[in-house]
């Protein structure tokens, strides 16, 4: 299926000449001799990439740009300059506004077309899903190896064994790379100046983890420890940087993959500031649940410490071991050799403060 392109350019011979090379090119093309007629075209219609003049009347590049970025049908089309000008404060304005690419009057067929084809290529990137796992995160690598800016990414991620207990990273070290979990289980807990612990995250397959610290270059503010015999996957820290920084739609796509862990974590504060004891516990053993059971069949079991129950709940490990055994009297858990067995997640759920 053909591309569709809106070219939106006033001069009537740049807009003829531009519209007849992209056709030749087997692009679809429709064209807008002014700022507020191509808006008006672009609401109407899909296309899959615009390329705009900045100096034109009624309404010109900048003010096109702004209203598609706040229409969230549009908001997501690339965007190219196409303009005269080529003062770099021009230019840092369009990218600061959110322009994906900038060409300046006079070009070549070529570098239209190569543009082009860039901006489409890494716009699809941006609509496809990768698989949260070892395959995924080398699917990924291997889609965006093809940028330009992205030539010198590494093949090569540090793939390590752990042992239940093991440490991966400790808070307050520096932060080696961000890492993906194969399998197994990790909790990342921070420790008080009392020695008391929190359970700040839990990790299954396929989650990544210790990227906060990479992102605002500092040191990990907690440790990451494995539950359930792990194997983790590291990707490098420079080879991080390299996605991050270097390619605004790579940052964009791996930012979407690792944020979903955001929601979860506000969630948990709420739930510490708010629910009594026996409200942590139940969602604690809920928590657990919805992180580890993922679509298996049967009752969810695990074999888990009180104390970790404790540090994820947020209250004393005595203050867990009766209210389990509240639970485990109503029924709506089993308690054999320390394994845990949730028996009735309904009305586990349900529990009221």
């Amino acid at each position: 299926m053909r591309k569709k392109i809106l070219l939106i350019e006033d001069n009537l011979d740049m807009r003829e000449n531009t519209a007849e090379i992209l056709q030749l090119a087997n692009y679809e093309v429709k064209t807008a001799e002014n700022g507020k007629e191509g808006v008006a075209m672009a609401e109407k219609e899909h296309f899959d990439l615009i390329i705009c003049d900045i100096m034109m009347p009624v309404l010109d590049g900048y003010g096109v740009l702004h209203l598609l970025s706040k229409n969230k049908n549009t908001n997501g089309i690339p965007f190219i300059f196409l303009t005269a000008k080529a003062e770099r404060s021009d230019f840092r304005k369009g990218m600061e506004m959110g322009a994906d690419d900038y060409l300046t009057k006079p070009f070549d067929d070529i570098e239209l077309l190569n543009a082009i084809e860039s901006r489409l290529k890494k716009s699809e990137l941006m609509r496809q899903e990768f698989a949260n796992n070892v395959s995924g995160l080398n699917q990924f690598i291997e889609t965006v190896k093809g940028f330009d800016t992205l030539k010198k990414i590494s093949e090569e991620n540090e793939l390590r064994n752990y042992r239940k207990k093991e440490e991966i990273y400790k808070e307050d070290s520096y932060p080696k790379g961000i890492y993906l979990l194969v399998s197994g289980k990790v909790k990342t807990c921070k420790t008080n100046e009392d020695g008391k612990e929190l359970i700040t995250g839990l990790y299954s397959e396929g989650d990544y983890f210790g990227y906060v610290a990479l992102l605002e270059d500092t040191k990990h503010k907690e440790s990451a420890v494995v539950l359930e015999d792990a194997q983790v996957c590291m990707m490098p820290k420079n080879d991080f940087f390299e996605l991050i920084y270097k390619n605004a739609e790579v940052s964009k796509k791996f930012i979407q993959m690792l944020s979903h862990q955001v929601q979860q974590r506000e969630e948990q504060l709420l739930r510490l500031a708010y629910n009594s004891a026996r409200k942590k516990v139940a969602d604690a053993l809920i928590t657990l649940h919805n992180k580890f059971q993922q679509g298996k069949q049967g009752n969810f079991s695990m074999q888990i410490s009180r104390e970790d129950l404790a540090n994820i709940a947020g209250i004393a490990t005595e203050s867990t071991i009766r209210t389990l055994s509240d639970l485990k009297d109503e029924k709506l858990i089993e308690i054999q050799s320390g394994k845990i067995t949730i028996i009735n997640y309904e009305k586990l759920a349900a529990l009221r403060n």
